[in-house]
C-alpha cells in the first residue's frame, strides 16, 4: 500500500536529482566553495509549501492542480502554458547534453552530443510510451536508490579535501555575476515549480491505483517530505563534491557538456582514485536517466491535462491522444535546440533555469490560490504556517526575479 505513496516521491526525487545537482549543484560548489551551501538550502525550503500543495491537492481530489487552476478561470490554465511548455525543448535540451556527454565521457565515445543526445532522448520517449507510468515508477525506483547509496560514498571520500573556510564566506554577495548565477541556481532546485502541476498527477494516479486501502494524508505528506529531505540533501552533497574536487584546487568548469562531464570523471580518477571515479561516473549516468526520463513524462502530462482544461474533456483518451502526440513533437523542437546551442551548454542551461526560476513565482501563486479557494475538503488544505512560508517565498522569488530583469 505504501509503495503507492513512495513511488511519487521517488518520481520527484529522480526528476530533481539532475542537472540541478549535478551540473548546478557541482558547478556551486566548484566556482563558490561552501560559500552557496546555506542559498541551497534556504531555495529548497522556500520551494517546499508549492510542491506540498501538489501532493495535497492530488491526494485531496485525485485530481490534478490544472483541474484547480480551470476554477480559478481559463487563464489560469493558459497562464500556466504560456510561461512553462513553451521551455520545454530547452530544458529537454539542455538534459539531453547533460547526459550525453556524461556518456562520452565513461564510454569514451566519439559521437557528435546533439545526435547522442536525440538517441537518449528516442530511448526515453519509447520507454515512456510503451509502459507509462508504470514503468517510469520501476525504472526510476532502482535508479534512484543507487543513486543515493553511490553519491553518499562519494561524498563521504570527497570530505577530507574540501576547505571549510569557504563556508561562511560572503564575497558573492556583492557580485552580479554571482547573483545572476543563483537565479540559475535556484530555477532546477531541487525541480521546477511546473513539477508540482505532475506531482499532483502523480499523486493521484497512485491513489487511484487498484489493491489496497486508502493511505491517509498525514502519511502521504510525511513521505513526500522524507523524499523531499533527501532530494534536499543530495543537492548539498553534490556541492560539496564540486568544492572538495574542482575549488580546493581553482579548477573552472568547462562549457561544453562533454568537457564538463569529463573534467569531473577526471578529476575524481585523479583525486581520489580509479574506484571513486567509477562511482562518480555511475552516480552521473544515474542521476540523468531517472532525470530524462520524468521530464520527459512531465512535459507530456502537463501539456496534456492543460488541454483537457481548455478544452473541457477530462476524459482518459483526450488525455492519452495529446500526451503522445505532445512528446514527440518537443522531442523534434528540441532536436533544432540541441544542434543550435549545444557548443554553449552551460549558457543553455543557465538560461532554462532561470526562465524556470522567472516562472515559479507565479506557479507559486496559482497554487496556494488553489489550495485556499478552490474545491477540496476543509481538512485537506494546508495550515497557516505553510501558507505563510508560500507567500514569503512568493515575494522572495518575485523580488530576486525583479533583480534578475534588472540586471
Amino acid at each position: 500500500m505504501m509503495w503507492r505513496v513512495i513511488g511519487p516521491a521517488l518520481l520527484f526525487s529522480g526528476a530533481a536529482i539532475g542537472t540541478s545537482h549535478l551540473v548546478q549543484s557541482t558547478r556551486a560548489g566548484a566556482l563558490y566553495g561552501l560559500a552557496l551551501l546555506i542559498v541551497i538550502a534556504l531555495i529548497c525550503i522556500l520551494k517546499y509549501p508549492a510542491f506540498r500543495f501538489g501532493v495535497d491537492y492530488g491526494h485531496a481530489t485525485r485530481r490534478s492542480l490544472l483541474v484547480g487552476y480551470r476554477e480559478l478561470g481559463v487563464w489560469a490554465p493558459l497562464l500556466f502554458a504560456t510561461i512553462s511548455l513553451a521551455v520545454f525543448p530547452i530544458i529537454y535540451a539542455a538534459l539531453a547534453s547533460a547526459t550525453a556527454g556524461i556518456v562520452v565521457a565513461v564510454f569514451g565515445l566519439t559521437w557528435p552530443v546533439p545526435a547522442l543526445g536525440l538517441i537518449i532522448l528516442v530511448t526515453a520517449t519509447a520507454l515512456l510510451l510503451a509502459g507509462g507510468y508504470s514503468w517510469l515508477d520501476i525504472v526510476n525506483r532502482v535508479l534512484v536508490a543507487f543513486l543515493v547509496v553511490s553519491t553518499l560514498i562519494v561524498t563521504a571520500l570527497v570530505l577530507p579535501r574540501v576547505d571549510w573556510g569557504t563556508l561562511g564566506a560572503t564575497g558573492w554577495v556583492s557580485d552580479p555575476k554571482a547573483i545572476l548565477f543563483i537565479v540559475a541556481l535556484a530555477g532546477f532546485m531541487p525541480n521546477p515549480l511546473d513539477v508540482s502541476v505532475t506531482l499532483s498527477m502523480w499523486t493521484a494516479e497512485a491513489e487511484r491505483a487498484e489493491g489496497g486501502s486508502k493511505v491517509s494524508l498525514h502519511e502521504t505528506r510525511l513521505t513526500f517530505l522524507s523524499g523531499y529531505l533527501l532530494t534536499a540533501f543530495l543537492a548539498l552533497c553534490f556541492c560539496i563534491i564540486g568544492a572538495g574536487v574542482m575549488h580546493a584546487r581553482q579548477i573552472a568548469p568547462e562549457t561544453s557538456a562533454p568537457g564538463f562531464a569529463q573534467q569531473i570523471v577526471a578529476l575524481y580518477s585523479e583525486t581520489l582514485g580509479q574506484g571513486a571515479a567509477l562511482l562518480a561516473a555511475i552516480a552521473a549516468l544515474s542521476v540523468m536517466a531517472t532525470t530524462v526520463l520524468a521530464a520527459i513524462d512531465i512535459g507530456g502530462r502537463n501539456a496534456a491535462s492543460t488541454w483537457q482544461q481548455i478544452a473541457r474533456d477530462d476524459s482518459e483518451a483526450v488525455f492519452q491522444r495529446v500526451y503522445r502526440i505532445t512528446i514527440p513533437a518537443m522531442i523534434v523542437a528540441t532536436a533544432a535546440v540541441l544542434y543550435l546551442f549545444t557548443s554553449t551548454f552551460t549558457a543553455l542551461l543557465d538560461l532554462a533555469t532561470s526562465a524556470a526560476f522567472v516562472a515559479a513565482p507565479v506557479i507559486a501563486t496559482l497554487n496556494h490560490l488553489v489550495v485556499t479557494r478552490c474545491a477540496m475538503p476543509e481538512d485537506s488544505r494546508p495550515g497557516r504556517a505553510m501558507r505563510a512560508l508560500n507567500i514569503a517565498a512568493i515575494i522572495v522569488m518575485t523580488s530576486l526575479a525583479a533583480v534578475y530583469f534588472l540586471m
